[in-house]
């Protein structure tokens, strides 16, 4: 009988630690797709996109303000599509705001960084960003300063 009690009291630790497991592991992900507490979807059109990955951070002023959801490849302009989701506690960019793919330090993790304009008018649902700059790429950065070297030592 003692045995059993024990055997309950271990597999009830056990099962709260493995529940404490599975929560650390929801918020090292960022998983916020479980609560969704209003947000607006905008896309933005890039020549490139870089690196970039779906649930990178979408930041103005080094806040965080939304997630990309998704990146695709648009077959009538051929550049990527990026649309991000918005916290709809920022509902009030203007429309000519800007967006740019930016990396976290040296060789840190892509993210979209949006800077605001001067209109009046704001972003809304579906809206698109038009003033965009891409990512730098550093294989084609190296390239150009290799090639620009070898020019001028000829």
């Amino acid at each position: 009988m003692q045995y059993k009690s024990l055997e309950i009291l271990v597999g009830f630790f056990v099962s709260i630690a493995i529940a404490a497991l599975f929560f650390l592991a929801l918020q090292v992900s960022n998983f916020n797709a479980l609560k969704d507490n209003g947000s607006y979807t905008v896309s933005a059109h890039f020549d490139d996109a870089g690196g970039l990955k779906a649930k990178a951070l979408v930041s103005m002023a080094g806040v965080p303000i939304g997630r990309v959801t998704e990146i695709n490849f648009d077959a009538r302009n051929f550049d990527a599509e990026v649309i991000m989701r918005i916290d709809s506690r920022y509902n009030t960019l203007p429309s000519d705001t800007s967006a740019s793919i930016l990396t976290s330090g040296l060789l840190g993790d892509k993210y979209v960084g949006l800077t605001p304009g001067g209109l009046d008018e704001t972003l809304q649902e579906g809206s698109t960003i038009e003033l965009t700059q891409s990512a730098l790429v550093l294989e084609r950065l190296i390239s150009q300063f290799l090639f620009n070297s070898s020019d001028k030592s000829e």
